[in-house]
């Protein structure tokens, strides 16, 4: 089992500049979340695949602008042919009876064409360009997300590495703490102070303290892994948050505020209302099928044969203009700007959808976030509270007004407090953070500035030995290469 520890470091602050692309971390020292964040940004396979995709749409738009553009193509050939006839004439007629010629003649032909076309009017291919620059539009929105989703998983799988760590020192000391008061109440029973009882009752509540504690280590190893996962990278230790971590309401402080700004950045809204513009490029494609086509074109045609009939070359060369009218497709055209219309629609309402549920996380989270910071406030105090609750607790039980289930209890209660106060400081970071990445805010920054918080101890993991079966199951695997 992974067991962490807690070893003092001096302060250590990397900047990093607007894209989190060149903080360098110090491998002797504890990774902060700077630098984990810059290793998700260049090692996430996600935002990897997101990024090619978006080249992928990008080639797209040239891929539609080349029916646009001049085309050139050659074509030849190069055959033998064996031709015979075999043919009889009746010529009586003419007085000359019949009449038989035969012909076998083999021959080689070769033939040679170029032509070259010019769109000069093709409102289809004009607005499949058009559609093309939406998409566009599109993906980057598309990217933004994802790299801010990627922004809140490692900072969220950061933090729950700590709050995982922060429990389970509280496991850790109610263990300690419980095992004292076990070893206490069996040498008072050997004297026979209290009854075998009481022993028990110590002795369950050990077992249950043990049990948490053991949960809590699973779950912190549970927690590093997730934040392997997201980078590719193991980590040896992380930095972790001193006292005084800033805890206070969001700014802007009107909630209002907050759904403006999603309104304007949330890149999820922006890609949803770039779809509606992308379908509305359909419809516009779809109503292009009944225009007509304007093209110049000039070709050229020779061909050359050693036949014994006909020898020699020729050769034809045409330059005009063409025009093509769709006069009926079948339907066709029809049936594609109804499909079409439909899919604008359906994107409108998607847009509607996106443009709702973002409004609502928003002021869900700010809601979190302004409570959270009451709550670790209150979190704080019940620590206190139940400290002094223990402390009259034991009074009692040494004086013989209180039993041992009452001092169990207490202790229970406190290192439940503590673990309490832990999750809720955490608690606050993550939902302030994703309330920043609902409205579209999550940026340099934002990861810079929650950094700045990071000037605690470090914590510190044993990991398995390197060549185990750890490395066999966690490896994470070299980047797939680029195609050539």
């Amino acid at each position: 089992m992974m067991r962490p520890r807690r070893t003092a470091r001096p302060v250590h602050r990397a900047l990093l500049p607007a894209l989190l692309v060149s903080a360098l971390a110090a491998p002797a020292q504890a990774a902060d979340l700077l630098t984990i964040a810059r290793d998700a940004l260049e090692n996430n396979a996600e935002l990897a695949s997101a990024r090619a995709q978006s080249g992928g749409v990008a080639a797209g738009r040239d891929v539609e602008r080349a029916d646009l553009l001049p085309q050139l193509s050659a074509s030849g050939s190069v055959t033998h042919d064996r031709q015979y006839e075999s043919q009889q004439a009746d010529t009586q007629f003419s007085g000359g009876g019949f009449s038989q010629q035969a012909v076998d003649n083999a021959f080689n032909s070769a033939s040679l064409g170029l032509e070259a076309t010019q769109a000069l009017y093709d409102a289809r291919n004009s607005r499949e360009v058009e559609r093309a620059e939406r998409e566009i539009d599109q993906q980057t929105y598309r990217l933004a997300a994802t790299e801010q989703q990627v922004l809140i998983d490692v900072a969220s799988a950061y933090f729950e590495i700590l709050r995982a760590y922060e429990i389970l020192e509280a496991r850790r000391a109610q263990e300690r703490a419980i095992g004292r008061q076990l070893e206490q109440a069996r040498e008072q029973f050997e004297v026979g102070l209290i009854a075998i009882t009481e022993v028990e009752e110590a002795k369950a509540a050990f077992d249950q303290a043990r049990a948490e504690r053991i949960t809590a280590e699973s779950s912190l190893q549970v927690s590093f892994e997730a934040l392997e996962r997201l980078t590719g990278e193991r980590y040896a230790s992380i930095e972790a948050p001193g006292e005084a971590m800033p805890i206070e309401l969001p700014s802007p402080a009107e909630r209002d505020q907050w759904v403006a700004l999603a309104m304007e950045n949330n890149p999820l809204v922006l890609a949803s209302q770039a779809g509606v513009e992308v379908s509305r490029s359909g419809v516009d494609i779809a109503r292009a099928g009944r225009l007509p086509t304007l093209d110049a074109f000039a070709n050229y045609q020779y061909a050359d044969s050693d036949s014994e009939v006909l020898t020699g070359h020729s050769s034809n060369s045409q330059v005009g203009v063409r025009l093509s009218v769709p006069l009926y497709t079948g339907g066709r055209t029809s049936a594609s700007i109804r499909q079409n219309t439909y899919l604008l629609e359906s994107s409108q309402y998607d847009f509607e959808d996106q443009r709702r549920d973002t409004v609502q996380q928003v002021r869900s989270f700010y809601t979190q976030v302004s409570n959270d910071v009451s709550t670790v406030e209150a979190r704080a105090q019940a620590v206190v509270s139940n400290q002094s609750a223990l402390d009259a607790t034991r009074a009692g039980y040494e004086v013989g007004t209180r039993n041992i289930v009452d001092v169990l209890n207490a202790e229970q209660n406190l290192y439940d407090a503590v673990a309490d106060h832990a999750s809720a400081r955490y608690d606050y970071v993550i939902n302030l953070l994703t309330l920043r990445q609902q409205a579209g805010t999550l940026d340099a920054s934002a990861i810079e500035e929650v950094n700045a918080w990071l000037d605690g101890e470090s914590v510190s993991f044993t990991l398995p030995e390197e060549g185990g079966r750890y490395d066999e199951v966690m490896e994470i695997g070299e980047p797939p290469a680029t195609p050539q």
